[in-house]
């Protein structure tokens, strides 16, 4: 399925050749460039071959490379991004392609840079807590390599057992433990890459701090936009002891919400603290068979981890607090094989979903906690406007927020809903205090939902900080910041869409 005009081509302007260069011509050249720089086997262009990049986890997005290098050395890496910048190519950096924001959606006229070879783990320092690995490590590698010293990484997206650690760089990436333990940039002591001129540059340091400016967090959540990483070192924890999840359900959301609420104020920092909607608990229910309650409204998943003594009256405070927020059953994991089994319908809502419609696209927001029933009975005030069903899953701790929303790639016009029904969760996040994204980023799927958020002046400081590293726009071009003509446009849809509503309202 080929994305809407708009959504996947605007901003997306064509700095290689002003948008008039024949393709083929410009791929000849490219691949001229490239070809003494990298080995046959490295090097994708025909369209049987480059299709698999042609879009992320956002599948409603596509685009084909003009080229694919696959570089297998950090100098080859320098090397093709010096080439590109020489021929002012477009560059996209490319990991496990399990992002949701369109953000390794490739350039029609650029190079994706594809790092997944850069799977080495460098070195695990059990003594300094540190494991530092090469771009394309899954996630869930690093715990694996780490857990013979007792020690694992704590950021752990649902998709932890594909994503790499660069794309969690790239975008912030957080997961169920993010509560307690923070999100991508908490965990990150330095990471080590290139320039969009191919010069090598480090940010951080393996020490408690680094000397200069620190731009560290900067370049963590920049999607690719300032830098190409190809090393992380990060932060590794013991494991704990003990680890307990208690299953409470609730017969009303705004309850549900309230409960998340109460926990924090109480002084509470659980492990983790999810919460999943009625919907979401019948898809993944009957994938994983986890045992939920299928009458509930709404079902936390509240844990606690570290010595026993630690977990057993942590499990007891919340037990308290969420029979007092209106809990109507609680259970706590009695072993861990079945606090597991709590945790699996969570881990596994995405693909459950994708079992019960034929596609859906996952929203990401972040609302203050306190507001959570009231953005849940907006989405399902939104599901009659645009007669598409969504499923609520979301790291309830921190209020990020991740609605399903279901639709059929075949039908355009569902399509067209589907992306309205987005950009109206994200904004009404931004109106109940929130952000538009969490975890997920910008990448192109939320470019017109940054009007919303940002003022003109806050996004010509992003652009600024955009020309300060790439002054010629060539790393992920066309993504993350909107231009000014774009939010213009935008804004006169939005009031298009306003004067219509209000006008169907007077019919009545």
């Amino acid at each position: 399925m080929s994305a809407t005009p708009s959504a996947a081509t605007a901003d997306r302007a064509d700095p290689a050749a002003g948008g008039v260069a024949d393709r083929a011509a410009r791929q000849a050249e490219v691949l001229a460039a490239l070809q003494p720089l990298l080995p046959a086997h490295a090097l994708l262009w025909q369209t049987e071959d480059t299709t698999p990049y042609e879009c992320d986890g956002l599948t409603a997005y596509r685009e084909r490379p003009l080229v694919v290098a696959l570089p297998e050395t950090e100098a080859q890496v320098g090397a093709v991004l010096a080439a590109c910048h020489r021929l002012r190519v477009p560059v996209v950096a490319r990991g496990a392609g399990t992002g949701l924001s369109g953000g390794a959606m490739p350039h029609a006229l650029g190079v994706t840079l594809a790092l997944a070879k850069f799977n080495r783990i460098v070195e695990i320092d059990a003594l300094a807590r540190t494991a530092t690995v090469q771009c394309g490590v899954r996630n869930l590698a690093i715990s694996e390599a780490a857990a013979p010293h007792g020690l694992y990484y704590a950021p752990d997206p649902s998709s932890q057992i594909a994503c790499t650690i660069g794309g969690n760089v790239a975008e912030n990436s957080g997961g169920v433990h993010c509560l307690k333990y923070g999100l991508t940039v908490h965990n990150v002591l330095r990471v080590r890459g290139f320039t969009v001129e191919g010069e090598a540059i480090e940010f951080g340091s393996r020490a408690l701090d680094a000397p200069g400016l620190d731009l560290l967090p900067a370049i963590i959540g920049s999607e690719g936009m300032l830098a190409v990483v190809t090393e992380v070192t990060v932060r590794l924890v013991p494991r704990p002891q003990l680890a307990r999840c208690i299953m409470a359900s609730f017969d009303d959301v705004r309850k549900a919400g309230d409960a998340v609420a109460a926990v924090i104020a109480a002084g509470i920092i659980p492990a983790g603290l999810e919460m999943m909607d009625k919907p979401m608990t019948a898809a993944v229910e009957d994938f994983v068979h986890a045992g939920y309650d299928l009458d509930a409204a709404a079902i936390l998943l509240c844990e606690s981890d570290g010595t026993p003594e630690e977990v057993a009256e942590e499990i007891a405070r919340m037990l308290d607090v969420l029979a007092g927020a209106g809990a109507t059953r609680m259970e706590v994991s009695r072993d861990e094989a079945q606090r597991l089994t709590f945790w699996s319908g969570r881990k596994n809502a995405f693909p459950a979903s994708g079992r019960i419609s034929p596609d859906y696209m996952c929203m990401d927001s972040t609302i203050p906690r306190k507001r959570l029933a009231d953005i849940l009975l907006a989405i399902q005030q939104m599901e009659q406007t645009y007669g598409l069903r969504c499923c609520n899953v979301f790291h309830a701790g921190d209020g990020n927020l991740h609605p399903l929303i279901f639709f059929d790639a075949n039908d355009p016009d569902q399509l067209a809903r589907c992306e309205r029904f987005g950009a109206d969760i994200l904004e009404t996040s931004v109106r109940l205090g929130g952000t538009i994204t969490g975890e997920h980023g910008v990448g192109v799927e939320k470019l017109a939902s940054m009007c919303v958020q940002f003022s003109p002046e806050e996004r010509a400081q992003m652009l600024a900080l955009k020309h300060a590293f790439d002054p010629q726009a060539l790393l992920n071009p066309g993504k993350v910041i909107p231009t000014l003509v774009r939010c213009v446009e935008y804004g006169k849809v939005q009031v298009r869409r306003g004067l219509l509503a209000f006008a169907e309202l007077e019919r009545f």
